[in-house]
């Protein structure tokens, strides 16, 4: 991913959810960053991996990266839903099928929920 896109997604998502942001804890030393808690969520996204296996490379607690995952997929929906989770139009949908049937995938948008 790009840095700017990164950065893009971060400012936005930060600027939704409080949560991502950085704080200051009870003693007053500064706590986990925002660069670090997305990085944890965007590898857990991407790669598939659990929680455990993002902890050591990010120096995150497992329940801090799934609470980040939790508030970031939310803070996704309500900051870029209207734009991009809007559901297919009827020219989207031809668009869609005539390309996966040119490439050997006629019916592709019906097993679209049998991905994994």
């Amino acid at each position: 991913m790009r840095k700017e896109l990164f950065y893009r997604i971060l400012n936005n998502v930060v600027n939704h959810e409080p949560y991502l942001r950085q704080k200051k804890d009870g003693l007053g030393r500064q706590g986990l960053s925002p660069e670090q808690k997305l990085t944890a969520v965007f590898r857990m996204l991407a790669w598939g991996c659990s929680a455990n296996a993002t902890d050591e490379y990010c120096r995150l607690g497992e329940r801090t990266i799934l609470e980040s995952l939790r508030k970031f997929c939310c803070a996704v929906e309500a900051v870029y839903g209207q734009w991009y989770l809007r559901s297919p139009n009827p020219a989207d949908l031809y668009k869609l099928l005539h390309k996966a049937s040119s490439r050997g995938f006629p019916g592709m948008l019906g097993s679209l929920d049998c991905m994994h």
